[in-house]
């Protein structure tokens, strides 16, 4: 059998690897009541801190505007967040999590955590932070592209 290019797997395998941990979070926030949509913009929010712009807010998700008003909509629906108007630009929005989303947050890293040191605990501390670097120096590369 040919050895394959390890420059042509890594993209794959990058995908997959990233695809499957974020399933496994998924299943196990579902309880919590979060779609992986909503427990990523959850995230994003308890991370980036109060009041962040809606247009902060769809770049780091990585979604339009559009589609992340929707999905706003329905977060403000189900009492997990408040859009309120910005006062520094009367045109725009900021996002605040509610009471019960910053319980929910707790619990969705303790979750994570857990998850976090199933999938790494048989790695060597070494080859992790290499891991890190190397991706790292990835994602600097590709931002200067």
């Amino acid at each position: 059998m040919p050895q394959t290019d390890p420059i042509e797997l890594f993209g794959m395998v990058l995908t997959e690897t990233a695809g499957i941990w974020r399933t496994k979070l998924d299943q196990r926030l579902r309880p919590l009541g979060l779609s992986q949509a909503k427990w990523r913009t959850l995230l994003h929010l308890a991370k980036g801190g109060e009041g962040m712009p809606q247009c902060e807010l769809a770049k780091r998700v990585g979604v339009e505007g559009p589609t992340l008003v929707r999905l706003l909509d329905r977060m403000t629906a189900d009492g997990w967040i408040e859009r309120r108007d910005s006062a520094v630009d009367r045109r725009a929005k900021t996002v605040h999590l509610t009471d019960k989303a910053r319980t929910t947050t707790r619990q969705m890293q303790a979750i994570a955590q857990t998850l976090r040191h199933e999938l790494l605990a048989d790695l060597p501390r070494e080859q992790l932070l290499i891991c890190l670097e190397v991706l790292d120096q990835i994602k600097r590369t590709a931002g200067q592209l």
